[in-house]
């Protein structure tokens, strides 16, 4: 039975953080970050790179899932609408597959915090706090399980996923976490 984990959360909740640190948590595993999906200069949001982008998630999710070397395939992106969620999921193959998502909940304060440090450090643009604010209330109506993130590390957010998984699995024996 394989795992496949979704991660939500708005811009600048340490999604990619967070799941870099879970998947040296759960060996062996494979990450994908919807952003590397259409990584392009200039950045254009049209119809046709909507469907690019969700298509070139799904044929990578499907290859993981179908790859035996993989037993927890690891996937994070913005995610800010069940829509979303619900047509990536209904293009992938999940036969003996057990899904979780979980969302990574920020507050106002923590969000605009990490999101300056980012603009400081040239990591991003000023414009993305309000962008991000704006989308936080998005993320109470997805169906999913919440992890707060505002006063813990990645590390923490990653352990307590790993936690959730593990006592949660209709496979427990092939839950294995392992400490870093």
């Amino acid at each position: 039975m394989k795992t496949l984990i979704f991660i939500n959360g708005t811009m600048g909740s340490g999604k990619t953080t967070v799941c870099r640190e879970l998947k040296k948590r759960l060996p062996p595993s494979v990450f994908l970050d919807g952003d590397w999906c259409w990584d392009m200069y200039p950045f254009t949001v049209t119809e046709e790179t909507k469907r690019m982008v969700i298509d070139n998630i799904c044929y990578l999710l499907n290859s993981f899932l179908k790859c035996q070397a993989y037993r927890n395939i690891i996937f994070c992106w913005v995610m800010h609408e069940q829509t979303i969620i619900d047509s990536i999921r209904r293009q992938l193959d999940l036969t003996d597959v057990d899904f979780r998502l979980f969302t990574l909940m920020i507050s106002d304060q923590a969000l605009k915090a990490r999101l300056l440090r980012d603009v400081d450090a040239g990591v991003r643009t000023q414009d993305v706090i309000a962008r991000s604010l704006a989308r936080l209330p998005f993320y109470d109506k997805i169906t999913s399980e919440k992890i707060d993130v505002s006063r813990i590390t990645a590390g923490e957010a990653a352990e307590e996923i790993a936690q959730r998984l593990i006592h949660t699995s209709p496979f427990p024996a092939q839950s294995q976490i392992q400490r870093i």
